[in-house]
């Protein structure tokens, strides 16, 4: 079963000249949905992860699933302003704009071996603040994982040094 079947292209969103690559159609296909947990929990094969963190907000749904299939802590990142509790921030660029994200203080402990997930690898900007939100916390990062990689925006260079995996490559 191809994934890319079950991504749909969206011209123009967020704005103009952004092709979006839309997760609904995987979401709502349960066949569809369970193969992509399947291919992203076989990467961590042989790997020790205490907590899953899914990256607002489309990180979230698979990044629960892949937690839930470990028996491991949920780790939600946010926008700022949405997480009730004491957080720290980190700033990064879109690759059309700028943002920043916040965790709570206490979400990783000191040597809490940590899987980051995110919908898209694109210009890596928001994986790296992530990462260094989880090591400013004392974290250790096992993998980043994420359900596509915009290959062409050159992501990976960003996050360099931190063992990736994506399920679909564009």
């Amino acid at each position: 079963m191809p994934l890319a079947n079950y991504i749909r292209d969206i011209q123009g969103f967020p704005k103009e000249g952004i092709l979006f690559k839309d997760i609904t159609p995987l979401l709502i296909d349960p066949k569809a949905r369970k193969e992509c947990l399947d291919i992203l929990v076989s990467s961590l094969k042989g790997k020790k992860i205490d907590k899953v963190i899914g990256v607002e907000s489309r990180g979230f749904f698979f990044g629960m699933l892949i937690a839930q299939e470990l028996n491991v802590g949920f780790v939600p990142v946010r926008k700022p302003n949405k997480l009730p509790y004491d957080t720290i921030s980190a700033s990064y660029e879109l690759e059309y704009g700028t943002d920043s994200l916040e965790i709570h203080i206490d979400a990783i402990r000191k040597g809490d071996r940590v899987l980051i997930h995110d919908d898209v690898l694109a210009t890596g900007g928001t994986a790296k603040a992530v990462c260094e939100l989880v090591e400013q916390l004392g974290g250790e990062i096992v993998q980043l994982n994420f359900l596509m990689e915009l290959s062409f925006l050159n992501g990976r260079e960003k996050i360099k040094g931190y063992d990736v995996f994506a399920a679909m490559t564009y």
